[in-house]
């Protein structure tokens, strides 16, 4: 019979649904893919939730946005009545992997709130930020896949340095192509991909090359595969993409805009299996200890079929096994692998 293995999500964006939208974290139905009773049910055990924010959307204030973001993850924690705890270091995981309460960390999806200044990451470490993505758009720190393939520049040379001396997590998810050679030849701890699949499957940018996953595997980090349709199934990209384009043209209307974004949506979900494909590439590649789950819930408006909410995990790890991985591979991937590293890092 199969048991209900914990696991580790380094990746979600339940903070901006609770903020924005009103979600609620406390119910199932609360309007989110990420739930409190949803991770008990799942077994959730550690959790990365992201705080992310652009300086186009928050000109002047995405610093103040970033610490909203916290605020209300710290909100989440509290509503728990126990049963979630801000980890901030080893011990915590420790905890959370031993009976303790579910290991919430705050991560940054973009170092736009450091205002340029790779400095003004002690400020948000004291905030307990402990996983760092230093760009999503292009910014004073990096290139990424949505921009020009820019690599690291000197501050975002100065950020990568300071991450590791204070104990963050480096993160390289969203970055460019040149902005990851960057990291790699300067790294000195092990970073991660929190979000990122495997471009041989799925020839989107933001995917990661072989070489990308290999060198994440011989630096001792962790690929988080996404639950994105868009970066899981290439069929479904080449129906998407032409209208994800034409949606961002400038001279498109707000009613055309919509009208893409519905098709879009009505577009048949991808398989469950297709993740289930870049979990065993990325373990042929990398091995099966540079291999999890960042699924990308509630930054991503639908996933997989058959993968509703967070309390859906258990299907994808019975798939795991049902592909022919042994228990100690699924037991990696599920949570091993990036508590071995936060671990490390932290």
């Amino acid at each position: 019979m199969n048991r209900t293995l914990p696991l580790f999500d380094a990746h979600c964006d339940t903070a901006m649904k609770v903020l924005d939208q009103g979600a609620d974290f406390l119910s199932e139905d609360g309007g989110a893919h990420v739930s409190l009773p949803g991770m008990i049910r799942a077994g959730v055990r550690a959790q990365v939730f992201a705080c992310f924010v652009l300086e186009e959307r928050y000109p002047g204030r995405a610093r103040e946005r970033a610490e909203g973001m916290i605020t209300a993850i710290e909100g989440m924690i509290a509503s728990s009545d126990g049963r979630m705890a801000e980890v901030t270091d080893r011990s915590g995981l420790s905890a959370a992997f031993s009976g303790g309460p579910i290991a919430a960390l705050i991560g940054l999806e973009g170092a736009d709130p450091l205002e340029g200044r790779a400095e003004n990451l002690r400020h948000f470490y004291a905030l307990g930020v402990r996983d760092l993505i230093f760009a999503w758009k292009d910014n004073p720190f990096s290139g990424t896949a949505f921009g020009e393939d820019t690599p690291l520049t000197e501050e975002g040379e100065r950020l990568l340095g300071l991450a590791e001396e204070l104990g963050v997590m480096v993160d390289v998810s969203h970055l460019s192509d040149s902005a990851f050679q960057s990291v790699l030849a300067m790294a000195r701890r092990p970073f991660i991909a929190s979000h990122s699949n495997c471009r041989v499957i799925c020839p989107h940018p933001r995917n990661l090359t072989d070489s990308m996953i290999r060198s994440i595997a011989d630096a001792g980090g962790v690929v988080g595969i996404n639950l994105a349709p868009l970066f899981l199934d290439p069929g479904y990209l080449k129906a998407a993409e032409p209208l994800i384009e034409a949606a961002r043209r400038p001279d498109v209307s707000e009613d055309e805009r919509d009208r893409l974004r519905g098709e879009v949506d009505h577009l048949p979900r991808p398989s469950l299996d297709w993740a289930v494909r870049h979990v065993l590439h990325a373990m042929n590649v990398g091995g099966e200890d540079a291999v999890g789950f960042g699924a990308d819930l509630d930054g991503i408006s639908r996933a997989p079929l058959g993968f509703d909410s967070v309390a859906d995990y258990p299907r994808l790890v019975d798939l795991l096994r049902k592909a022919g991985l042994s228990e100690r591979q699924v037991e990696k991937v599920c949570y091993k692998n990036f508590l071995r590293v936060f671990d490390e890092v932290l």
